[in-house]
């Protein structure tokens, strides 16, 4: 029975690669399945105890509508407005159905938590985008936290402008509902080696006197982008200091964590402290380990029931775990072959191409006087940013080129910030 489970996972997970470079996309046809997929979360409090299920699930069997519930909020995550790559060409309106599941919900949400990356470029007409739509959700109170793409090209000054009035340093925050405590942390204002996330020395400060004083007894929700355990720390799932704050919130009976960033349900339970990760309402991401890079999968709106599915999570109270059920929406799908990593453009002696979360030549050699073009063929931003701060890119979309033209000789290391361990170097001879 193991090794058949295993075998069906190690299918999804070949099916996933397979589509990795599968660029045919239906965008009727994918749009249809991201409704059926469910694209966020509907959490319910009763006595402090967290319930959750997809919105799909939530509408069929009437969640929220028992006794005993306090209230319900839904979570929703990584929009990233403006990206139209083959992954999703209308993010807009995949995030119209997420907010459509909302307000078809039997009991109207207290609120609505997002959980990072409302856009993708940190663009005006992008927030602009997001503010428009989400207008119409029938919850009018939305709580925010920002992901690293929202601090692309301001260091967050624009996102805290329209969404952290009242907050803390970067946008950290907390407030009280119904006898639930919650925070909203920021962990991407300083990524780590690897891209691990950051709450740094101010904001663990903070938090820990914002628990001080408060009853063991009181439910705790905190809530950021990047996951506040480690997932995946080879693609920078997980946050370098959240040992320390997690050690702050030991002492209390009920600590639930939500995250996104991964774009895939993701959960476990240590002690008393449940963490969960929501699925993205742009696009899924693979597996942890199970393609060369994270990233935008691509898939055929025939293959994407295979990738995407519905989970069932409810808060066991006797056992302080986690019940999870699984749903591929088409549990049919066979093996296949794990398609090879599209190979890298010839690259001339002053260019670079960022492809598969790689700089491709590196090192560069170059003579004195040259200029450098480093030109992004990935679905995702990226930046180059000098080790020693000589230069330095704004966020490359896809296409975008970057050029710097060296001037004396030595060797010159660069990195993305958006993903710090994608690195580089240019060596310049005379």
């Amino acid at each position: 029975m193991e090794d058949d489970m295993n075998e069906k996972k190690e299918d999804v997970i070949d099916q996933q690669l397979q589509d990795l470079n599968n660029d045919g996309v239906d965008r009727r046809g994918f749009l249809k399945c991201m409704a059926w997929a469910g694209t966020g979360l509907v959490w319910t409090m009763s006595g402090g105890i967290p319930a959750s299920q997809a919105f799909a699930k939530g509408m069929e069997s009437g969640m929220g509508k028992g006794k005993g519930v306090d209230f319900s909020f839904a979570q929703i995550s990584d929009s990233h407005i403006g990206f139209n790559k083959p992954a999703n060409p209308d993010v807009t309106a995949t995030l119209q159905t997420a907010i459509s599941k909302i307000n078809a919900l039997p009991q109207k949400p207290d609120f609505i938590i997002h959980t990072g990356d409302l856009s993708h470029l940190s663009k005006p007409s992008e927030f602009d985008t997001l503010d428009q739509t989400l207008k119409s959700a029938s919850a009018k109170q939305i709580y925010f936290v920002p992901g690293e793409h929202d601090m692309l090209t301001d260091n967050g000054e624009q996102y805290l402008q329209r969404y952290g009035k009242g907050t803390k340093g970067n946008g950290w925050y907390s407030f009280d509902h119904k006898g639930v405590h919650f925070a909203g942390l920021v962990n991407v204002a300083n990524l780590k080696a690897g891209g691990l996330g950051s709450l740094g020395h101010e904001q663990l400060e903070w938090l820990e006197d914002d628990l001080k004083g408060r009853s063991a007894s009181t439910p705790i929700v905190l809530f950021a982008h990047i996951p506040l355990w480690t997932v995946y720390p080879d693609w920078g799932w997980g946050t370098d200091d959240s040992e320390q704050a997690l050690s702050y919130v030991k002492r209390f009976g009920s600590v639930t964590v939500l995250n996104g960033h991964i774009h895939q349900v993701m959960q476990k339970v240590e002690g008393k402290v449940s963490f969960h990760t929501a699925m993205s309402t742009a696009f899924p991401q693979p597996a942890p380990g199970s393609a060369p890079s994270a990233g935008p999968m691509k898939v055929s709106a025939e293959q994407l029931q295979k990738v995407l599915g519905i989970t069932d999570v409810r808060y066991l109270v006797s056992g302080t775990s986690l019940a999870i059920v699984d749903s591929p929406l088409d549990s049919s799908g066979g093996a296949g072959a794990a398609a090879a990593p599209a190979a890298a453009s010839a690259a001339s002696d002053s260019d670079v191409k960022i492809d598969n979360f790689v700089f491709n030549p590196t090192p560069l050699t170059v003579k004195t006087g040259s200029q450098v073009t480093w030109t992004n063929r990935d679905d995702i931003p990226h930046t180059v940013d000098s080790t020693e701060g000589k230069f330095k890119s704004s966020a490359l979309d896809t296409d975008q080129k970057f050029q710097f033209r060296f001037t004396e000789p030595g060797e010159f290391s660069y990195f993305c910030r958006l993903h710090p361990k994608m690195t580089g170097s240019v060596v310049v001879k005379s």
